[in-house]
């Protein structure tokens, strides 16, 4: 049952919403919106950028919301990038299309709407009550049941008050785009010479001839959604990643291609003999840190990292690649940036690498941080090569040694297109990666337009081709004499040819930091999250303690102390100034650092909080983790304010 909503009396001030500013909207049909525009609705705005794997998977969140509350609330998007190409209206346009974004659009490349409601984080919901006042303020996702929650009681309230305005929003549709293919994501060589294509915008798979152009046949019904069954029939939801497995491993388990089903959060299986498609491994369902239910129960012991394929909640898987060194199929699951193996024959997953933190660390692999992991390739020696998207980089692992090492890439904040020194070049959001016959490296370096070439001998990086739309898969093709390119924004496959031992061109482009406001801090400042457990809940402390702080530094050698993991939610941090410029040492004239100056670094925040029901008298109570990552550029100023202060929401 619905509680009451809380008295006027119970309520903090209020505060009044800030105007909705930026370069333009879109899915208005070319109005300009106010605020006042939307007086008498609910207005949530979903601060996004669409790098962001969250901020997709709360765009998923929330249709259910909008779909039950169409009649009064209005969901505003706020797109607030963090990488260059992101503020490329175009881009951005293209990606409203692509992820079917089904709400209005404020574009805000100058992050003048995100600072006037001090976002820190992506993705952040503002709730604006109908009379323009903000009602709550949360990061992260998962906040789908609360928000639920509010809108009812501010439904309640403002429709006893007279000032709830029912009817239709102000969602334009954009006019369908027509082609064969919309948003192709990867694909893949079949036995005989035909390409399979994950054609994400559409929701299938298309098979073509060798040529990358003619049409054979189409496995999918182009909705979204996830049945089994003939192809005529069967559903997916912007598959990505394909994988073809051996022919001896296919003939055991009767289906020929693995699928990552990414927004169903599933692996499907196709039999190419009739196209039928069956589900393999996932429940349908997203993993969240914390849930009850990411493992189904089960007669067989289970964990979060390890069980039968149907019984685990998989997150966003983006790539998978047949491993002879596993003998197993490699799954990217970039919804919480972990690495699995999948086991055809036994019907098993089990995750291998990743901590579920975001970052780049190197080493152990299962202690490595992984972001939003998105293409792979196997070399010819079994190293797996990785497009790591979110730190912009390019990464090998070796699954017998359990061990991960950075290639190209800087961080989450750093990227560029710079050639030269692997050491120094810089990739901008890669999603696809290839490995050529000769040893070298291919990328998709998807927010440069460009396939860049990584020499490992040599350890030089150069550009082999640029002007493309967003390219997201590579195929190699003719004996690695051509790439086929999965140009996705172009919605096609273009064949780029790879020069005969020699190397592409190279480009000496300017470095860049995240384009957001820098908060100035002085050198010595505490850090403290604040917890506002859920309704209901308090901190769970049953088992020992219930919070966890982790706190790092890029370039690490400017936090002097208070870096590290600890069960505090506050730490006092020292910031040497000094350090800086030499820790980057980049001695570029064209290199960018959005706030400017070379004091700039970026602290990197994870928070995490366990709470239960508050009802002593519940015996097994509903438990939930909270957990949220900032990225907070800050420049070191003596004198600067001494506290920073950031909220974690249950």
């Amino acid at each position: 049952m619905t509680s009451a909503p809380p008295s006027r009396s119970a309520r903090p001030p209020r505060v009044r919403a800030s105007e909705l500013v930026g370069r333009g909207w879109l899915n208005t049909g070319g109005r300009e919106l106010s605020l006042a525009d939307l007086r008498g609705k609910i207005v949530l705005l979903d601060f996004w950028t669409f790098c962001c794997i969250n901020c997709l998977h709360v765009l998923d969140e929330l249709r259910p919301l909008e779909e039950r509350y169409r009649d009064v609330l209005v969901t505003v998007g706020v797109h607030s990038p963090k990488f260059v190409h992101e503020a490329d209206p175009d881009a951005l346009a293209a990606a409203v299309e692509r992820y079917d974004v089904a709400h209005p659009v404020l574009d805000d490349p100058e992050l003048v709407t995100w600072s006037a409601y001090t976002a820190r984080a992506w993705p952040t919901l503002v709730l604006i009550d109908p009379e323009g006042y903000i009602v709550a303020h949360m990061a992260g996702e998962g906040h789908t049941p609360n928000l639920a929650v509010l809108v009812e009681q501010l439904v309640a309230e403002h429709e006893a008050k007279g000032t709830l305005h029912r009817g239709e929003g102000p969602y334009v549709p954009p006019e369908p785009a027509p082609g064969l293919l919309r948003f192709p994501a990867k694909a893949a060589a079949l036995p005989g010479g035909n390409v399979l294509v994950a054609d994400a915008g559409h929701h299938r798979l298309v098979e073509l001839a060798p040529d990358g152009e003619t049409l054979v046949r189409v496995i999918g019904s182009g909705s979204r959604g996830r049945a089994d069954g003939p192809p005529a029939t069967a559903e997916f939801s912007e598959p990505n990643g394909l994988c073809v497995l051996p022919g001896d491993v296919a003939s055991e388990v009767g289906y020929d291609v693995v699928v990552a089903d990414t927004v169903n959060h599933l692996l499907r299986g196709v039999r190419l003999a009739d196209g039928h498609v069956t589900t393999l491994a996932g429940m349908g369902e997203q993993f969240l840190v914390g849930a009850p239910d990411n493992v189904a129960p089960g007669d067989e012991p289970a964990t979060e990292d390890y069980g039968s394929a149907g019984r685990l909640r998989l997150c966003s898987p983006w790539d998978v690649v047949w491993s002879e060194q596993a003998r197993a199929v490699v799954v990217a699951m970039a919804g919480d940036h972990t690495l699995w193996t999948f086991d055809p024959a036994a019907g098993y997953l089990r995750r291998v690498g990743g901590t579920r933190n975001e970052g780049l660390v190197d080493g152990d692999l299962m202690q490595a941080w992984f972001a939003q992991p998105s293409g792979f390739a196997v070399g010819d020696d079994g190293r797996i090569w990785l497009a790591d998207a979110e730190t912009s980089a390019l990464r090998s692992v070796d699954l017998a040694a359990e061990q991960v090492r950075t290639a190209i890439g800087q961080g989450l904040f750093d990227f560029g297109h710079r050639d030269g020194a692997a050491e120094q070049a810089l990739l901008q959001h890669p999603l696809g990666v290839a490995a050529l016959p000769d040893g070298r490296v291919a990328v998709a370096d998807t927010y440069n337009g460009a396939v860049r070439l990584y020499d490992p001998a040599a350890g030089e990086v150069t550009t082999l081709a640029q002007g493309l739309a967003e390219p997201s898969g590579l195929l190699v093709a003719d004996d690695g004499a051509h790439l086929l390119v999965v140009e996705s924004a172009a919605h096609r496959l273009t064949r780029v040819a790879v020069p005969d031992g020699g190397s592409g061109t190279r480009h000496d482009g300017a470095a860049h930091r995240t384009a957001r406001p820098v908060t100035e801090v002085g050198p010595e400042v505490t850090l403290r999250v604040v917890f506002t457990p859920p309704p209901g809940q308090k901190l769970d402390d049953r088992f020992g303690p219930s919070t966890q702080l982790t706190v790092g530094a890029s370039p690490s050698e400017v936090l002097v102390t208070g870096g590290g993991t600890g069960t505090d939610l506050e730490r006092h941090l020292t910031l040497d100034l000094s350090l800086t410029p030499a820790a980057r040492d980049l001695a570029d004239p064209q290199d960018h650092e959005v706030g400017g100056g070379a004091a700039q670094t970026v602290l990197s925040v994870t928070a995490k909080a366990a709470s239960c029901d508050g009802d002593p008298s519940v015996e097994f109570p509903a438990c939930h983790l909270a957990s949220q990552d900032w990225g907070i550029p800050v420049r070191v100023v003596d004198g600067g304010p001494s506290e920073l202060v950031l909220t974690l929401h249950g």
